[in-house]
């Protein structure tokens, strides 16, 4: 972990790059450091993916308005200042990225991070973070 997931409108796709929306999201989240000064997140445990949504209503539904809801889900052991850095420090990409958007339409984004303090179940299979731990 983390796990993005991006939820956004279809018409968001004209005026935001969403690829690019996912590899500087990832790139953020990498480049994040605990208190220690090593990784927050692992590389290799990182992924973001995005998804749009063909059908839609946004606010009144009168307008082209577009909407993005970007859900981070981490796993539990990090400060509430390490939390709220990572979110801050996704805000601002996205608020770099989408500022075309905002000056072109309205849009609506929503940053979200979860964590996970328990899982019922949690089973992995990677041969990723091999590749990251060297």
């Amino acid at each position: 972990m983390p796990h993005v997931v991006i939820q956004y409108t279809a018409n968001l796709e004209a005026r935001v790059d969403m690829p690019q929306l996912c590899r500087e999201v990832a790139a953020t989240l990498i480049e994040l450091r605990d208190e220690a000064g090593g990784p927050l997140f692992p590389v290799g445990g990182t992924r973001v993916l995005a998804y749009p949504a063909q059908a839609y209503a946004v606010a009144d539904a009168k307008g082209d308005y577009g909407f993005c809801y970007i859900n981070i889900r981490i796993a539990a052991g990090r400060t509430d200042a390490k939390k709220k850095a990572a979110g801050d420090a996704v805000l601002a990409r996205v608020q770099a990225l989408f500022a075309p958007a905002f000056e072109s339409g309205h849009v609506g984004v929503t940053i979200q991070i979860d964590e996970s303090p328990g899982q019922v179940y949690d089973a992995k299979h990677s041969n990723l973070h091999p590749l990251f731990n060297k």
